[in-house]
């Protein structure tokens, strides 16, 4: 179980994600959860084989290959289906990162275990822009905060 404590530490500790799976799709949710994060100050590494940049960052086919290319990675973001995680766990570990995040609907206790008893701080099930957003105060960006739900009672149209 991941605290609020444990979140706000983790954002704010670890300041370069290397997002796996992160689409150059405008209307995916990856790409949305990295520009924002990157709209808020954070570094973001594209893992996608398939592309070569992804909001005006380089890049990679792996979390192997950004690191051996220089990249610090602080957290390891997966956006990937549960199925694929042991690797990238395996990689999140061998190159020293700090977190493994994996996103809403996405879990996988073993890989979750070996990163932890590895000492890297583990997010299962969670999206790190929502947590971001919550713990930060972000929900209004992208328009959330409209205005439209509010706890007031909706004063009567006088037709």
């Amino acid at each position: 179980m991941t605290t609020i404590r444990d979140l706000r530490r983790i954002l704010g500790t670890c300041r370069t994600l290397a997002v796996v799976g992160l689409s150059p799709q405008w209307h995916r949710p990856s790409f949305f959860a990295a520009k924002y994060m990157q709209a808020h100050g954070y570094r973001i590494v594209p893992i996608n084989p398939s592309a070569t940049e992804i909001l005006g960052e380089r890049s990679y086919a792996s979390v192997t290959a950004a690191a051996e290319a220089g990249e610090k990675i602080d957290m390891v973001d997966c956006f990937r289906r549960s199925a694929d995680i042991p690797p990238i766990a395996d990689e999140a570990i061998a190159i020293g990162a700090k977190c493994l995040w994996m996103q809403i609907g996405v879990i996988d206790p073993a890989s979750a275990a070996k990163a932890h008893a590895a000492g890297l701080d583990v997010v299962m099930d969670r999206c790190v822009k929502i947590e971001h957003a919550r713990l930060f105060g972000g929900l209004n960006w992208a328009g959330v905060n409209t205005g439209v739900i509010s706890a007031r009672r909706p004063q009567q149209l006088f037709y």
